[in-house]
């Protein structure tokens, strides 16, 4: 528990990626339904992971890290956030069910880094 355990990468032509990483590493995506972006799940011979579609512009080339996204698995979702927030975090994509799966969400750091945080719940939808 509070160690890294799933990435995510984002890309503007998911199915391209998902070739490029699945040729490479013999990755296998499924895309996932009910969610509120177009995404498949990863799976790997390790850690979890995820492919979504770019919600939004990458920044230029030179203009800083255009990387995967990791997210902590945590105990409690809610107290986690809590304490993120009181620690000038913001959040970036609320906290949202993954059917079956965990509560997930998306926060800012001070510095502004994205990271993801989730619960595993199987009931959660």
């Amino acid at each position: 528990m509070n160690t890294i355990a799933y990435f995510e990468i984002q890309a503007t032509e998911p199915e391209r990626v998902a070739a490029f990483y699945a040729e490479i590493f013999g990755w296998k995506f499924t895309e996932q339904t009910g969610l509120p972006v177009r995404y498949w799940n990863i799976e790997t011979d390790g850690m979890r992971g995820g492919l979504l579609a770019r919600p939004a512009a990458t920044p230029p080339l030179r203009y800083g890290t255009n990387a995967f996204t990791c997210s902590i698995e945590v105990a409690d979702f809610d107290a986690t956030a809590k304490e993120i927030l009181a620690r000038d975090g913001l959040i970036a994509l609320p906290k949202f069910a993954v059917p079956g799966k965990c509560w997930q969400g998306y926060f800012i750091d001070p510095d502004n880094n994205v990271f993801g945080i989730f619960e595993v719940d199987e009931n959660a939808g």
